[in-house]
C-alpha cells in the first residue's frame, strides 16, 4: 500500500498548478515495531462497533486568516506559477472569533469532533504567546481563550509547524533570510535531516503552544513537510510530543488514503512492549481531499464530493459502506470563504446528510481518541483458553469493543485483580455502550 500526502489528493482539483504545496505521491513506510501476541479468534472491532468519524481541521490559528497571509510569501517564492497569482490583497486578513463560535458551537451541538490546528507563528505575522501585530493583545488573549473554552472539548489542537510559511531559525527565532523552496515549511527540508534536528523543530512548536495553555498530543505537517525524511518524521514527532507534553501515545496527521487504500490509523515505531517503557507514533490519515472551500478560501464548494444530500453516493459514504473510518479534511480558510461562509454551510449540509442516514452507525471521536483506541486495539495482548479470554491491556481505552465467537450460551463477566464486573445485555448492536454486551449469531 503506498501512502501519498494530503496535497497529492487534493491537486487532481483545483491546486494542480500550486505544485509547491504538493508532495510526491509514494511515500517510505516507517517500521511498524512490535505487536503482542493475539488470538485469531478474537476480534478487536471498531468502538461500540460504530464506524468512527473526524473532521481534520488545517490552516487555522487565532485570527489570522492563512489565506490572505500565506499568498503573497509563496508567490515571491513561486514568481512563475499561475495559483499564486490571486488577488489575495481583496481577501480578509481576519477570520473572526464570532465565526470561530459559531462553528465551535454548532459542532458541539451536533456532536462533532476533530483536530483543529492553531499555526504558532502564522505566515510570519506574530507569536500567539506574545504578539499578534494588528490586533490588540486583549483581542489575542480573548481569541486563545475560546480556542480553551470552547474548541479544546471537542477537537484537539496541533501547531502546523511553525509559521507554514517560511522556515525558522531557531537559534534566532527569526525565518531564513533566502527565499526558496529549501526555506518554505511546505517543502522542508531539502536535505538529510536526523531524527533530533527534526524533533528539535516541532519542539518548538509545540512550546510556543505550550506557552498559550494549548496542550497538544499531535502534530499536522503543512503540505510536504517531512517529505523526504518520513520514517524519521515519525520518530521525530514521537520524541517532540513526549518530550514538551509528556503524552504516552504521541499522533500525527500528513497522509490522504485514495481509492481502496485504508483509512485505519497505523501504528509505527513502537518499541518497549511488556515494559514501563512502551513508546509509539500512530499515523493518522485522512479519507477525502478538500472539497469545502480550499485553504485559499476562494474555491466553490463541492459537499456532494463528500455525501450527497440524501446520502447515497460520496466519498464519506463509500468508507462508511466499506466499513473503513470516515476521517474527512478542510482548510480553515475554506470554512470562512471570505466572509460568505459557504464552506461552513456545505459543511453543515454533510453533516446533516451522515446523521440523517447514518447516526445509529457512526462515532465522532477526536484524533486523540482514534489514537489510544487503536493503540489499544494492535497493543493489547489477548489469549483465549476455551471460554475464557485474558486482556493484558497497556493502555486504558474508552468503549473498548470485542467479538468472541462461541457456540454456546454465556454471558460475559470481566474478572480483574479488584473483583468482577458483569454486564448487562443489549438486544441491538446500536445500544452497545460501556458495560453492555449483546449477542449476534454465534458471537
Amino acid at each position: 500500500m503506498t501512502w501519498g500526502t494530503r496535497r497529492d489528493f487534493l491537486h487532481y482539483g483545483s491546486a494542480l498548478a500550486a505544485s509547491s504545496l504538493i508532495a510526491p505521491t509514494i511515500a517510505a513506510q516507517s517500521p511498524p515495531g512490535q505487536r503482542p501476541v493475539q488470538d485469531p479468534t478474537v476480534q478487536v472491532v471498531f468502538p461500540r462497533t460504530r464506524i468512527p468519524l473526524t473532521f481534520i481541521i488545517d490552516d487555522s490559528t487565532c485570527l489570522v486568516n492563512m489565506g490572505h497571509f500565506c499568498l503573497p510569501q509563496f508567490q515571491e517564492c513561486y514568481p512563475d506559477r499561475p495559483a499564486y497569482q490571486k488577488p489575495w490583497q481583496s481577501f480578509p486578513r481576519e477570520i473572526p472569533d464570532q465565526f470561530v463560535r459559531e462553528f465551535g458551537e454548532w459542532c458541539a451541538e451536533q456532536g462533532v469532533k476533530g483536530k483543529y490546528s492553531i499555526v504558532p507563528y502564522p505566515a510570519c505575522v506574530g507569536w500567539l504567546d506574545r504578539e499578534l501585530p494588528g490586533w490588540s493583545r486583549r483581542a489575542l488573549q480573548d481569541s486563545l481563550d475560546l480556542v480553551r473554552t470552547l474548541m479544546l472539548p471537542n477537537w484537539d489542537i496541533h501547531p502546523e509547524m511553525i509559521t507554514h510559511t517560511r522556515v525558522i531559525d531557531l537559534k534566532t527565532g527569526r525565518p531564513m533570510e533566502a527565499i526558496s523552496a529549501a526555506t518554505m515549511e511546505n517543502s522542508y527540508p531539502q536535505e538529510e535531516k536526523s531524527v533530533d534536528e527534526l524533533a528539535e523543530y516541532l519542539a518548538y512548536a509545540l512550546r510556543i503552544l505550550k506557552n498559550c495553555g494549548l496542550p497538544c498530543e499531535g502534530i499536522t505537517t503543512p503540505g510536504g513537510f517531512g517529505n523526504r525524511v518520513k520514517p524519521k518524521l515519525s520518530l521525530a514527532v514521537q520524541q517532540a510530543v513526549r518530550d514538551v507534553f509528556r503524552t504516552p501515545i504521541p499522533h500525527f496527521f500528513k497522509y490522504v488514503m485514495e481509492g481502496e487504500q485504508s483509512t485505519e490509523p497505523r501504528l509505527e515505531h513502537v518499541s518497549g512492549l511488556g515494559t514501563d517503557h512502551l513508546s509509539l507514533t500512530v499515523n493518522i490519515p485522512a479519507g477525502t481531499g478538500d472539497w469545502f472551500g480550499s485553504w485559499e478560501g476562494d474555491a466553490i464548494p463541492e459537499p456532494d464530493r463528500y455525501c450527497t444530500a440524501d446520502a447515497s453516493s460520496g466519498r464519506l459514504v463509500e468508507l462508511i459502506e466499506r466499513g473503513q473510518p470516515g476521517f474527512f479534511l478542510c482548510h480553515w480558510p475554506g470554512m470562512y470563504c471570505n466572509g460568505t461562509r459557504a464552506g461552513f454551510k456545505a459543511f453543515q449540509r454533510v453533516v446533516n446528510s451522515i446523521h440523517d442516514k447514518y447516526r445509529d452507525r457512526v462515532l465522532w471521536m477526536k484524533l486523540s481518541e482514534i489514537a489510544t483506541y487503536w493503540a489499544a486495539k494492535e497493543l493489547t495482548q489477548i489469549q483465549r483458553d476455551g471460554n475464557v479470554v485474558t486482556l493484558d491491556a497497556p493502555f486504558a481505552c474508552k468503549d473498548f469493543t470485542l467479538r468472541i465467537p462461541s457456540t454456546v450460551p454465556m454471558v460475559p463477566v470481566i474478572t480483574h485483580p479488584t473483583g468482577e464486573a458483569s454486564f448487562t445485555e443489549v438486544r441491538e448492536l446500536r445500544q452497545l455502550k460501556s458495560g453492555t454486551w449483546q449477542r449476534t449469531g454465534d458471537a
